[in-house]
């Protein structure tokens, strides 16, 4: 009994499926039937039932992706504004002198909603996480920036969008696991080109 317990707590996602399969095949031929008995129109009531179902479970599933599909089009992205080569050009010296730790300073502001996470690299660097949520629905907007502490002056600069129903904790997004995208399209390498980048500015480790 344990282990078909533990089983279905592994596979919720599928038993949940399972759940609104059968209420579908349910409802929607119960209010056919009805209908044919009734005279009534079996092509109303069958798509009348079918939305009974359907809204309250997943109304929000098709504007969250459009949404998402906008956002990830007109905002997301990964942008350089400056080069090491460039950056150590206007800076002579200076990179051979920076060093980082092995576990460096950093800085959180802000609730789990509205997240603010600054890492100082060094004397010189920083990086800057925002995490803000839900901005429509289910729709949540990642920020990470790389600046020059001494100028203020924005280095590169990466923007992603996920979905899920709830925020993202130790792995769970919400029951409603249809709507979880990690990023858009493309967001995970370019998550990996911004951390390289990060990465050059780093120094040496002490």
């Amino acid at each position: 009994m344990k282990d078909i317990l533990g089983l279905l707590a592994l596979s919720w996602e599928l038993v949940l499926l399972v759940l609104i399969g059968i209420a579908f095949l349910v409802v929607v031929p119960l209010a056919v039937w009805y209908a044919k008995k009734h005279g009534r129109s079996k092509w109303r009531w069958g798509i009348g039932a079918f939305l009974l179902v359907y809204l309250p479970i997943f109304w929000d599933w098709i504007p969250t992706v459009l949404v998402h599909k906008y956002y990830c089009e007109k905002e997301a992205g990964f942008w350089v504004y400056k080069t090491l080569d460039q950056w150590k050009v206007e800076n002579p010296g200076v990179m051979e002198m920076l060093t980082t730790q092995q576990v460096p300073p950093h800085l959180s502001e802000g609730n789990e909603n509205d997240l603010i996470s600054t890492t100082f690299w060094n004397s010189r660097i920083k990086s800057t996480h925002k995490f803000h949520g839900p901005i429509f629905l289910h729709v949540w907007r990642r920020e990470d920036v790389l600046v020059d502490t001494n100028t203020e002056e924005t280095l590169a600069l990466y923007v992603d969008y996920s979905t899920s129903h709830e925020r993202r904790q130790a792995g769970w997004s919400g029951w409603k696991f249809w709507l979880a995208s990690d990023d858009c399209i493309g967001g995970r390498n370019k998550a990996i080109r911004f951390v390289e980048f990060v990465n050059q500015f780093k120094g040496s480790e002490k």
